[in-house]
C-alpha cells in the first residue's frame, strides 16, 4: 500500500489493489439499489469486480428483525479477481439488526459505519441484542457514527417531501458518504437517478441532494482517517466489457443462442425466485423475435414450450428446484418425443420452497436422474456470471444438434451477481444453423443421423405428416409401439444419442502445479472460491492443481486419465455431495473427497484453503 496526496484534500488517498464492502440495512432501506449504483459506479471507472446481493427469504419480514436485513457485498479491484471477497473491510449497517447479522463478517479493524438515528433500545428489542455500545459489539474495528437519519433531514429541509419520503433518500446519503471515501464519481448515479425519475423530478433531486450531503460530510465532518483509490483495472482482456447479471447473461445467451441455430426462441415460464428475472429479460427482447409467454403454472410452462419445438422454434423453460420436479413428467415427454428444449434451473436451498433467496448446488441427481424411467438429459453447469452467456449458447447447440432436452443448471449465487462481461465478436460466434427436413422422399420421422439425432419437421410441410407424443414410438416409423424388444432399442437408442455429446465437447484444462498431489475439482458457481484458493494454498508453498467441469452430463472424455495423476481429489460442492456420489460411480478406483456446504452461501476462498491444506499435510 503507498500513500499519495490528492490535490486540495488533507487526508491521504491511499492506494489499494481491490476493495471489499457490504451494506446492510432493512428490507426497505434500499441496499440493493445502494450496492447496484456503487457496483455500476466502479464498473465505469474500470474496476473488475463481483457482487453477492443477500436478500431477506420472508417478503414482508417486521421491520428492524433479522429476518428482515438486506445485504449487498461487492469486491471491486484493480487486478483480475473471482469472488465478492470473503470478508468486508467496510461494513454499513443501517439499523441495528443489520449490524448483529452482519458484524461476524468485517475483518479485524475494518471499518464499520452506523446509523446511530436507527440505534435506541426499541430497535435494539426488534434485533433481540444488547446494547453493542457496552456489550463490547465495536471493539476491534474503527468506528463511524453518523445520525443518517437527522443529516438526510437537514440536507432535503424545505423539500416538498412528506418526511416519510425524506427518509427514504438516506440509502444515498449513505452511498455519497462511501463515494467520498472510496473516491467515486457521482456523475453515473446522478444521471441514473434523472432517468428513473424523469416524470418525477422532486425525487431525483432530493435523492441527488442527499447523495451530495453525504459526499461532502466525508470532508465537513472529518470522520475517517484517510481515503481510499482502486486504480483501474489492466489485467483484463482488450475488448468492450458491460457490467452484467448472471440472469440477464442467461436470457442473451438463450436469445443469442436460437439466432445462431437459425431459428426463433419461444420462451414458457412462470415466475419462481430466482429465475424470474431470466422471463423479464426475454420479455424485453421482442425486436429480436423473442416471445415469451408467463404460464399459469410449471407444468403449463414446460409443455408450452415442448409445443414451440414441435411448431419449429426453440422452446426454452425456466424454473428453480421446486418448479424442475413439477416439470419432470414433460421432461420425459421431450425425451421420448426427441424434441429440442433448454432448461434453466436456477438452483436455491431447498428441499420444497427451502430458502427461496439463497443458494446452492443441490439439484444435480435430479437434474441428471430425476425423471421416471430411463430419461437421459445432457446437464450443463455455469460457473461464472460471463459463462453464463457461452453456457446458454452451448445448450442451444446440444440442443438442436441432438433433438433432445438440456438442463442448464445455474444458481441464486451466479443469478444475483454481476461482473463485467466482454462482448465477444460476431465473428467469433459459432455457426449453429438447424437444418430442417423438407424432403419427403424416403422421410422416417425416427431415423437417426451420425450423431443419433432424428429430423427435425415443421408440422405442415407437405408429405411429412407424423406421430408424436408421450406414448413409445416404433423405431423409425414413430407409430406407437408396445413391443418389448422395440422398447429397448429405443431406450439404448435415447441413451446412446446423449452420451454422443461426449464426441463434442473438450475435455477439461487442469490448472495449476502440473507436480501437485492434490486437485480440486468444482463444477457451477464454486469456480470462483476455488481459483482464489488455489493461489492462496501456493502463497502458502504447497503444489495444488485445480480443473472445472462445465458439461457434468455426459462427462467428457479424459477424466479417468487425469484423476489417475493425482493422489486424492477434493470436491467442495454447495451440497451433501452429489458430483462425488456421480463420480465414484463412474470412477470407482479414484479417491474422491467431497467437502459439503449448504448454508445458503457460497464458499469463501479461505476455508476451501484450509481444508486442502489440511488434505495436503495429513
Amino acid at each position: 500500500m503507498t500513500k499519495t496526496q490528492e490535490p486540495g484534500a488533507e487526508l491521504p488517498l491511499q492506494q489499494q489493489d481491490s476493495v471489499v464492502v457490504r451494506f446492510a440495512g432493512d428490507s426497505g432501506d434500499g441496499m440493493q439499489i445502494t450496492g447496484g449504483q456503487f457496483t455500476s459506479t466502479s464498473a465505469a471507472v474500470g474496476n473488475d469486480l463481483a457482487t453477492l446481493p443477500d436478500f431477506p427469504a420472508e417478503i414482508r419480514a417486521p421491520a428492524g428483525t433479522r429476518a428482515g436485513v438486506s445485504g449487498f457485498q461487492l469486491c471491486f479491484s484493480s487486478k483480475d479477481i473471482h469472488t465478492p471477497g470473503d470478508r468486508p473491510d467496510a461494513l454499513v449497517a443501517m439499523n441495528p439488526a443489520a449490524l448483529v447479522v452482519n458484524i461476524k463478517d468485517l475483518k479485524p479493524g475494518g471499518i464499520l459505519v452506523i446509523n446511530t438515528g436507527a440505534f435506541n433500545d426499541k430497535e435494539y428489542k426488534k434485533a433481540k441484542m444488547a446494547d453493542p455500545y457496552t456489550d463490547g459489539t465495536f471493539e476491534g474495528y474503527r468506528l463511524i457514527e453518523v445520525d443518517i437519519n437527522k443529516r438526510v433531514a437537514e440536507a432535503l429541509e424545505g423539500s416538498p417531501l412528506k418526511p416519510k419520503d425524506v427518509q427514504r433518500c438516506k440509502n444515498f446519503y449513505t452511498l455519497g458518504l462511501m463515494y467520498w471515501l472510496y473516491s467515486r464519481p457521482m456523475q453515473p448515479t446522478e444521471e441514473f437517478l434523472n432517468k428513473k425519475f424523469a416524470k418525477k423530478p422532486e425525487l431525483a433531486e432530493a435523492n441527488i441532494k442527499a447523495m451530495r450531503a453525504g459526499f461532502n460530510a466525508g470532508d465537513i465532518h472529518q470522520m475517517f482517517q484517510a481515503r481510499y483509490q482502486v486504480a483501474k483495472c489492466t489485467e483484463l482482456p482488450a475488448g468492450t466489457y458491460r457490467n452484467i447479471m448472471g440472469n440477464e447473461a442467461v436470457a442473451l445467451g438463450l436469445t443469442v443462442g436460437a439466432k445462431l441455430c437459425g431459428v426463433k426462441p419461444f420462451l414458457g415460464s412462470y415466475p419462481i425466485t430466482p429465475a424470474s428475472t431470466i422471463l423479464e429479460a426475454m420479455a424485453a427482447q421482442k425486436h429480436h423475435d423473442v416471445m415469451t409467454f408467463q404460464a399459469e403454472d410449471e407444468i403449463a410452462a414446460i409443455c408450452s414450450a415442448i409445443g414451440a419445438s414441435f411448431a419449429g422454434r426453440l422452446g426454452i423453460t425456466t424454473t428453480s428446484g421446486p418448479g424442475l420436479a413439477l416439470k419432470t413428467e414433460a421432461m420425459g415427454l421431450a425425451v421420448m418425443t426427441e424434441l429440442p428444449l433448454v432448461i434453466v434451473d436456477v438452483q436455491r436451498g431447498g428441499p420444497s420452497t427451502g430458502l427461496p433467496t439463497k443458494t446452492e448446488q443441490a439439484d444435480l441427481l435430479q437434474a441428471v436422474f430425476g425423471r421416471n424411467g430411463e430419461a437421459p438429459i445432457p446437464v450443463i453447469a455455469v460457473s461464472t456470471v460471463a459463462d453464463a452467456f457461452d453456457c446458454a449458447i452451448e445448450a442451444c447447440r446440444i440442443a438442436t444438434q441432438y433433438m433432445t432436452p438440456v438442463l442448464l443448471l445455474t444458481d441464486g449465487y451466479i443469478a444475483n451477481g454481476s461482473e463485467p462481461w466482454r462482448l465477444p465478436k460476431l465473428e467469433d460466434l459459432p455457426d449453429l444453423k438447424v437444418n430442417f427436413r423438407t424432403e419427403p422422399e424416403g422421410f422416417l420421422p425416427y431415423s437417426r443421423d451420425d450423431k443419433g439425432a432424428r429430423p427435425w419437421v415443421k408440422p405442415g410441410t407437405p408429405g411429412m405428416q407424423h406421430r408424436i407424443g408421450g406414448l413409445e414410438k416404433a423405431h423409425l416409423t414413430g407409430d406407437v409401439c408396445y413391443d418389448a424388444e422395440n422398447h429397448e432399442f429405443m431406450i439404448h437408442a435415447r441413451q446412446e444419442k446423449v452420451m454422443n455429446v461426449r464426441e463434442t465437447i473438450k475435455t477439461p484444462e487442469v490448472h495449476g502445479d502440473k507436480d501437485a498431489e492434490l486437485l480440486m475439482l468444482g463444477w457451477g458457481s464454486t469456480y470462483g472460491p476455488i481459483a482464489d484458493a488455489c493461489e492462496m494454498i501456493r502463497g502458502k508453498g504447497h503444489k495444488v492443481a485445480r480443473m472445472h467441469l462445465r458439461h457434468v452430463w455426459p462427462l467428457p472424455k479424459g477424466l479417468d486419465e487425469i484423476f489417475s495423476r493425482y493422489k486424492a481429489v477434493l470436491i467442495p460442492e454447495m451440497n451433501m455431495g452429489q458430483l462425488a456420489r456421480i463420480l465414484r460411480s463412474e470412477y470407482p478406483s479414484q479417491n474422491f473427497l467431497s467437502y459439503s456446504k449448504v448454508q445458503g452461501q457460497p464458499f469463501h476462498s479461505s476455508e476451501l484453503a484450509e481444508k486442502a491444506i489440511s488434505v495436503l499435510e495429513n
